[in-house]
């Protein structure tokens, strides 16, 4: 067997999570570089109708679009809690980028999609067209 090589920088990292873990200070920090929203989904005769989670996110920081036919919500969570005490600070930083995509059905009205954002959750109303009656063609 090798001997083992003495390594401070190690030792002092040990050093470190020991002293943490007795003062409880050490906590992680935590990063998230992608997160996935849960969505709920529910439709009527008026429309289709999404409920999304987005805790930590800002209002500015989400992106609603449409693209041949499929809705796309994506952005940026950026979420940093700090805490201060007498003897320690911890600081706990979450952030990532999100994006859910949706095939939306034939009969959605794509210009007048409504979206509103409030406590962390992003409510979206896709009404439906308004059924064209069928034309009666005479023949000659």
């Amino acid at each position: 067997m090798w001997p083992s090589v003495f390594d401070p920088f190690k030792e002092l990292q040990d050093i470190e999570r020991r002293l943490g873990a007795v003062l409880n200070v050490n906590k992680p920090v935590q990063k998230v570089d992608i997160f996935t929203p849960a969505v709920n989904e529910k439709a009527d005769e008026k429309g289709y109708y999404l409920e999304v989670d987005l805790p930590g996110v800002k209002k500015e920081d989400i992106d609603i679009s449409v693209n041949d036919g499929v809705l796309t919500i994506s952005g940026e969570r950026k979420l940093e809690k700090k805490e201060e005490k007498d003897n320690y600070t911890r600081i706990e930083s979450f952030f990532g980028r999100f994006e859910r995509a949706f095939k939306l059905p034939n009969d959605a009205d794509l210009e007048n999609i409504d979206a509103k954002y409030e406590n962390g959750v992003l409510n979206i109303f896709i009404p439906k067209k308004a059924k064209a009656e069928g034309k009666k063609i005479e023949v000659k």
